[in-house]
């Protein structure tokens, strides 16, 4: 019969085998594609990014970390500006995007709005507002004596409240470099946008510049915020403000105080924030950089032997408002046995001289200066010298994540006045309890730390996890005022709330 010659089947075995061959290279492709584009939803649920960072050890000298930025960074030829057409329409048009993507958003991802990462929109705004101002400390700091009213130098506290630089200086990262890209995320469409953040050097403007020269900038930046559509969708709920200094932004924050301040503390005695301004359920208060080299695991081990002092302070002794404790602490506790309080020095030899005290006390004074807080609570953290804390109005970093009750003690001021009970109080406390609170302070140390990269759990990164929380309640506000008619009801602000006030010990020392 004539015809194509006959030929066996092909192998039962080899079909199987091609079989096998394709499926494990579609899993390979598919395993690539995931890890490389992370999930919203990862971080959130306990999962891990594959993707590797560098292995290099994280800078956290400010001075080190703004010159290598400023080296590696230029400003975009690209500003946002402000529309000359932002009226009703062009913000209800806004509004219209963002309500369409929020609705595909809630079917497919199963923890929004809550879910992290938090999606950041930055605005690029003029370089006058940043980077302009970024240089000005740059090129000044090796050459200033500048004091301010009170004795402290000038470009030492700008480093002590540069939280404005640390959260820029990640968001504006390449995603490779980024360990905490599980936490937030940068967007580049302000309709993909959780929430918005300012880029203005508040403390830097202050500071630095002429006192008539700053106050232009800061309504040159009030107006070139508030003409954002965004911004005028939410009022500013949405948007982020870093006004870590509380002298800083003063004349013009009460045109912004509906937007999410990054605060040191609060102060409900109204020396510093007026009624109505600041409150927990809108804004967050942020650690100060530490001022001292952090003492490490090895660092406490070395020197258990050397923390023979008792109680320990240095710094102002005279301070103004909620300050004033400090000057009857003072006298109550001088010249009293197993207690070191020295009048504070700046430059390199004060911090030596604070560094070495608290890495030879067992606990260090921490009163409240001007403000309620302090940039010495975190130096004494760092240090793993057990912060007394004697501060009736004093609101904490992240406490929502954090427990300090493990690493601080909490005295009222009526009882840390009264002859002879605080060092009582101190010495009752057994040498276990005091263990098991400097080995928190090694493990809390990480969480007061600002570093390039920003770091897991690191200052950073707490600080988009506490921003994730209050999501759901900026949506909230932010919806409810639309809607809500104008004059016919009041518009809760949540700025009634009890104030925060330190009571005496309850109980034994924990």
């Amino acid at each position: 019969m004539a015809g194509r010659q006959w030929q066996p089947p092909p192998s039962r075995s080899k079909s199987r085998l091609f079989l096998l061959l394709l499926l494990s290279l579609a899993a390979a492709i598919l395993i690539l594609i995931f890890s490389a584009a992370p999930s919203r939803t990862s971080a959130f649920a306990g999962g891990s990014s594959s993707v590797s960072y560098p292995s290099a050890k994280p800078e956290t000298s400010f001075l080190v970390s703004l010159e290598d930025f400023l080296a590696r960074h230029q400003p975009s030829s690209r500003e946002d500006t402000a529309r000359a057409t932002a009226d009703d329409a062009v913000v209800a048009r806004f509004d219209e995007s963002v309500s369409k993507r929020e609705e595909l958003k809630l079917p497919e991802e199963l923890h929004y709005p809550m879910a992290l990462p938090v999606r950041v929109y930055v605005y690029e705004m003029p370089r006058k507002f940043t980077y302009d101002l970024l240089k000005l400390f740059s090129n000044t700091y090796r050459d200033t004596t500048n004091l301010t009213s009170n004795g402290s130098p000038v470009h030492r506290l700008i480093e002590q409240h540069s939280i404005d630089y640390w959260l820029w200086a990640d968001l504006l990262a390449p995603d490779s470099e980024r360990p905490i890209r599980n936490t937030v995320v940068r967007v580049y469409e302000q309709e993909d946008a959780d929430l918005f953040y300012i880029p203005f050097f508040t403390t830097i403007s202050f500071f630095l510049l002429e006192k008539q020269q700053c106050k232009a900038l800061y309504r040159e930046v009030l107006k070139w915020v508030t003409d954002q559509p965004a911004w005028k969708r939410s009022e500013g709920r949405d948007h982020i403000l870093p006004v870590h200094h509380p002298w800083s932004f003063k004349s013009v924050r009460r045109y912004m105080k509906k937007s999410i301040w990054l605060l040191p503390d609060m102060d409900s005695t109204g020396n510093w924030y007026k009624p109505g301004q600041v409150y927990l359920e809108k804004d967050l208060i942020l650690p100060y950089v530490p001022n001292v080299d952090l003492c490490d695991a090895e660092c406490m081990r070395e020197s258990q032997s050397k923390r023979t002092t008792l109680l320990f302070f240095r710094g102002r002794l005279k301070r103004n408002a909620g300050g004033k404790i400090r000057a009857k602490l003072v006298t109550e506790l001088t010249e009293a046995k197993g207690v070191v309080i020295e009048e504070g020095t700046a430059g390199d030899s004060g911090k030596a001289a604070a560094q070495k005290g608290m890495r030879m006390s067992i606990f260090c004074l921490n009163p409240a200066g001007d403000t309620p807080s302090s940039a010495r609570l975190f130096d004494a953290i760092v240090s793993g010298c057990i912060p007394v804390i004697v501060s009736d109005e004093l609101e904490l970093p992240f406490e929502g994540i954090l427990d300090y009750r493990k690493i601080a003690v909490f005295v009222s001021s009526i009882d840390a006045l009264q002859p002879g009970w605080l060092l009582s109080y101190l010495g009752n406390v057994s040498s276990a309890q005091i263990s098991k609170m400097q080995d928190n302070l090694v493990q809390y140390s990480r969480h007061f730390i600002y570093s390039s990269p920003a770091q897991p759990l690191g200052s950073e990164d707490l600080t988009w996890r506490m921003m994730a929380g209050k999501l759901v309640n900026i949506k909230l506000h932010t919806r409810r005022s639309q809607r809500v008619v104008k004059e016919s009801r009041s518009i809760c602000t949540c700025d009634c709330q009890r104030a925060n006030s330190t009571g005496p010990p309850l109980g034994n020392f924990p």
